[in-house]
C-alpha cells in the first residue's frame, strides 16, 4: 500500500477546493448531543419540514421503495457512535423494519475529517452491490483503520479485504467527483436539514432529536405506519 501515499499531496489538494471541506482543518469547539459525535460548522438553515426527502439515483438504499417510512441516515465512517449503530442497533432494526417491508433506509455520508472522506469514496468505488457491505467492514474494523498511526496504510488493508486493489485505491482517491459528491452531499444536509452531528436521522422529512437507540427510533417510527390508526 505504500504507493497510496503518492497520493495524499493531491488529495489534500482537493480537499481545500471543494466547498466545504477547509472547515475540517481547524479546531472549532462543537456542543455535543448525547450519543453522537459532533461535526465542523457550517452554515445549517432551518431544518426541513413535510414531505419526505426524495430519494435520488445516486443513494444507498435498504429496503422496498413501497415502504410507507423513509429514514434518512448521516453518517461518518470514523465516528464511534455510527460503528455502534452499524453493529448493534442496525441488524435488529433491519430485521424488524426494512426486511418487513415498513421502513425503507438511504445512507448519505457526513465525513467529519479527510479520513471519512476517503473511506467514504473507497465504499462507493466498491459499487453499489457491494456498498452496504463495505460499509459494515469499515466500521466493525474501524479502530483497526480510523486509530492507527499509518490511517491510510490501514485503510488500504482493509479496502483489499473488501475486494479492492491496490490500483483500485488508487484511483478511488484520485477521482475528484466522487470527493465533490460527498462534499456536496454533507454541505446539503446542513443546510436543508440542520444537520451537525454523525449518526443523524432525518424521519420522513424531519430531522430526529437525540435518536440513534433502537428504542428512541421505535418510538418515532410506530406511529407512521398505517396499522398505527387502526
Amino acid at each position: 500500500m505504500r504507493n497510496i501515499l503518492v497520493y495524499l499531496g493531491g488529495i489534500a489538494v482537493i480537499l481545500v477546493a471543494v466547498v466545504g471541506l477547509y472547515q475540517w482543518f481547524g479546531k472549532p469547539t462543537i456542543k455535543v448531543t448525547p450519543g453522537q459525535q459532533a461535526a465542523a460548522p457550517g452554515a445549517p438553515q432551518e431544518a426541513a419540514k413535510g414531505a419526505p426527502d426524495k430519494v435520488r439515483d445516486d443513494d444507498f438504499v435498504l429496503g422496498s421503495p413501497d415502504a410507507p417510512v423513509t429514514l434518512i441516515e448521516y453518517a461518518s465512517l470514523t465516528c464511534p457512535h455510527c460503528a455502534r449503530f452499524h453493529t448493534a442497533v442496525l441488524p435488529k432494526f433491519k430485521a424488524e423494519y426494512i426486511d418487513t417491508g415498513k421502513v425503507r433506509l438511504v445512507y448519505r455520508d457526513f465525513p467529519l475529517d479527510g479520513m471519512a472522506l476517503r473511506a467514504s469514496a473507497l465504499a462507493r468505488c466498491a459499487g453499489k452491490e457491494r456498498f452496504f457491505g463495505f460499509i459494515e467492514l469499515l466500521f466493525r474494523r474501524q479502530q483497526a483503520w480510523a486509530a492507527s498511526d499509518d490511517a491510510m496504510a490501514a485503510l488500504g488493508q482493509v479496502a483489499a479485504l473488501g475486494g479492492l486493489t491496490e490500483e483500485d485505491v488508487g484511483a478511488c482517491f484520485k477521482d475528484t467527483e466522487i470527493l465533490k459528491r460527498i462534499a456536496a452531499q454533507k454541505l446539503e444536509a446542513e443546510q436543508k436539514f440542520n444537520i451537525n452531528s454523525t449518526p443523524s436521522f432525518v424521519l420522513n422529512g424531519r430531522k430526529l432529536e437525540d435518536a440513534g437507540s433502537f428504542e428512541d427510533l421505535k418510538k418515532a417510527i410506530d406511529p407512521l405506519l398505517p396499522q398505527a390508526g387502526k
